[in-house]
């Protein structure tokens, strides 16, 4: 079962995907760093929202008294175990996470701090804006594409020997689909199936010629993790 999730994450997804009978295999197509980013003090926020686990190390222990927001459960828990006193989970997608906010906070209750990637929330700042918040959106990490796969993915999917990939966000279905090209392995996908947090994530496989695509119910880790069933 290859996963391809950034190194930390993927550890995680591995050991669930173990204690289901599967033997996992990471290839991480994105490499995650912080970048310097401008945060407003924390006593002026009334709420964090992050789209992501990856924002959560970039956030100061100043904010760990501010309510966050987060995506969905997993990214709630890894704020939680952050030290996050006060957490909530959208349990769904970006348009949950606005709905959340616009229930647990006030428009003119103070700006909501958005926590994201480079390039990242444009569209879920522009909803909040709708709903009456003032936002400060903040690019505070970058998820940058790795050069290659690793040998031993390169390996197992040489010899057809990959049951399943599963794919957390369009940018690594992007990846892989130009690493494949790259490493001549497309070829070699049509007894594997490909396993999508969204329609958006499957769309960006349509080059590669896998046995079938499969989406998750709702674009979380848990609804992925369902189609192994």
């Amino acid at each position: 079962m290859l996963i391809t999730r950034p190194q930390k994450a993927a550890e995680e997804t591995a050991a669930r995907v173990a204690a289901r009978g599967f033997r996992p295999i990471i290839a991480p197509l994105l490499e995650i760093r912080a970048v310097p980013a401008a945060l407003p003090p924390a006593d002026r926020l009334q709420a964090i929202l992050v789209t992501s686990g990856h924002a959560i190390a970039t956030l100061p222990e100043a904010c760990h008294a501010v309510p966050l927001l987060a995506v969905g459960d997993a990214t709630a828990t890894r704020a939680r175990r952050a030290g996050h006193a006060h957490v909530l989970s959208a349990a769904a997608d970006a348009a949950a996470l606005a709905a959340l906010a616009e229930r647990a906070c006030t428009p003119g209750g103070g700006p909501l701090l958005l926590a994201v990637g480079q390039g990242q929330g444009t569209d879920l700042a522009a909803d909040l804006a709708r709903r009456g918040f003032t936002v400060l959106r903040r690019e505070v990490y970058a998820a940058l594409a790795v050069a290659a796969l690793p040998d031993a993915v390169r390996l197992a999917l040489a010899e057809e020997r990959v049951r399943a990939a599963m794919f957390f966000s369009a940018a690594t279905a992007e990846g892989f689909v130009r690493l494949c090209a790259d490493s001549d392995l497309s070829s070699r996908l049509k007894a594997t199936d490909a396993l999508a947090i969204s329609a958006r994530t499957a769309a960006a496989l349509a080059p590669l010629p896998f046995r079938r695509v499969r989406v998750a119910l709702h674009p979380n880790h848990d609804e992925l993790l369902a189609l192994l069933a």
